[in-house]
C-alpha cells in the first residue's frame, strides 16, 4: 500500500448538524479531568464496525440529526447504522444496517433523522486518526480527539485505507461480500423507553415517598439534551441535602439538581460533580436514551446491581451470537 493511498479517504462535502469522530471512548484519564467521550449509542456503533468486519473499537463517525455528505477518495467498504436517516449513494436510495462497496468519486449523503437521533458510519479498517490521550474520541468541550478536538467541518479529509474489494482470489471472495443485519434483529427506536436504574448509595437522602414518586413518574426529554446529558421534565424530586462534596460521576448517573428535575449524564459528562444522585441507568439503556429526541417519554425502573449485570451480559451474549448475512 502506498503512502499516498493512506493519506486519502473521504472528503467532507457537508458536515451536517453535528458529526464527530469517535472510537469506543477514552478510559483511564479521569485523573487528568478528561471524560470518556465515545459513541452515545454503543450498540449501533459496534454494529457498524461489525458490518465492516472491523474490531469493535475502530474509529467511525457519529452523526447527530443528519446532513452529512462525504465524497469517497478511495475504493473501500462502509456501513451505516442507528437512527432512521435517509441514505443515498450517488443519488440512489439505500438502506441502513448493511455494508456497501464504494469507489473513489462516490457521494454518500445522509438526510435528517425521522426516528432516533444518531447514526454511525464505519469504514473498512476504521478511519486513520491520530489518538489523543489514548483515544480518537472527540469531546468538543475539552477540545480533544478527532481532527482538531471539534466537530467535522466542510473540507475536512478523513483518512482511511484503500480496500479494493473487487480484487479478490476465489478462496477469500466470501470475506469481501457485503453484510447485512436482518431487519427483525435491528434495534427498534421508539419515543418511549424504560431506563433500568440501580439506586445510588445517596438514595438515603431521598425519602421513600420521593423514591416512589421518581420511579412512578413519566418524564419528558426537555429541549436541553446533548452528549453531556439529558435534562428531563416532570415531577420534581426533593432530597434532604442541596448538594454534596464533589465526587466522581459514572456514566448514566441520575443527578437531582435544586429544581428537582432529573438529569441523566452521558458520555461527555463532567468527571466530578456535587448534585445528589438517586441512581445510575444501565449502559444498555443509556444507548436507547441517546436516540430520544425532545418530547420523548422516559420511565425509570429500579433494579439491583445483579440485575444490571445480567442485563448487560445477556445483551452482550445476544450481540455476539447474532449472525450477519451476506448480500450483494
Amino acid at each position: 500500500m502506498s503512502n499516498s493511498s493512506l493519506a486519502q479517504g473521504f472528503l467532507v462535502k457537508q458536515a451536517g448538524m453535528l458529526s464527530l469522530i469517535q472510537d469506543a471512548g477514552r478510559f483511564g484519564a479521569f485523573n487528568l479531568g478528561l471524560t470518556n467521550g465515545g459513541p452515545v449509542d454503543l450498540l449501533a456503533f459496534q454494529w457498524a464496525n461489525r458490518l465492516c468486519r472491523n474490531t469493535l473499537n475502530a474509529t467511525a463517525i457519529e452523526i447527530s440529526v443528519g446532513g452529512l455528505i462525504l465524497i469517497a477518495q478511495v475504493d473501500t467498504t462502509l456501513a451505516i447504522t442507528g437512527a432512521n436517516m435517509p441514505l443515498t449513494i450517488n443519488g440512489q436510495t439505500k438502506g441502513l444496517w448493511r455494508s456497501y462497496h464504494v469507489k473513489a468519486g462516490d457521494e454518500i449523503a445522509l438526510g435528517f433523522a425521522t426516528q432516533g437521533v444518531r447514526c454511525y458510519l464505519a469504514v473498512a479498517d476504521g478511519f486513520n486518526i491520530t489518538p489523543s490521550f489514548g483515544s480518537t474520541a472527540t469531546v468538543c468541550r475539552e477540545g480533544i480527539g478527532g481532527l482538531r478536538g471539534e466537530k467535522l467541518l466542510a473540507g475536512d479529509m478523513l483518512a482511511c485505507t484503500c480496500r479494493d474489494s473487487h480484487q479478490n482470489t476465489h478462496n477469500n471472495s466470501h470475506k469481501n461480500k457485503n453484510l447485512i443485519l436482518i431487519e427483525k434483529l435491528r434495534p427498534a427506536y421508539t419515543d418511549e423507553i424504560i431506563l433500568h436504574t440501580v439506586p445510588s448509595y445517596q438514595q438515603r437522602h431521598f425519602t421513600s415517598y420521593q423514591q416512589r414518586l421518581f420511579f412512578s413518574t413519566e418524564y419528558t426529554v426537555s429541549k436541553s439534551f446533548d452528549r453531556m446529558g439529558y435534562r428531563l421534565e416532570g415531577q420534581a424530586i426533593t432530597c434532604d441535602v442541596e448538594g454534596i462534596l464533589s465526587e466522581g460521576i459514572c456514566h448514566g448517573a441520575v443527578q437531582i439538581p435544586a429544581d428537582g428535575q432529573p438529569i441523566v449524564l452521558l458520555n461527555d459528562r463532567q468527571t466530578i460533580g456535587g448534585y445528589p444522585k438517586i441512581g445510575a441507568v444501565s449502559s444498555v439503556d443509556t444507548a436507547k436514551l441517546g436516540q430520544l429526541n425532545q418530547g420523548g417519554k422516559v420511565h425509570f425502573e429500579p433494579i439491583s446491581m445483579e440485575q444490571a449485570h445480567n442485563i448487560f451480559h445477556l445483551n452482550l451474549s445476544g450481540f455476539n451470537r447474532t449472525e450477519l448475512v451476506t448480500c450483494d
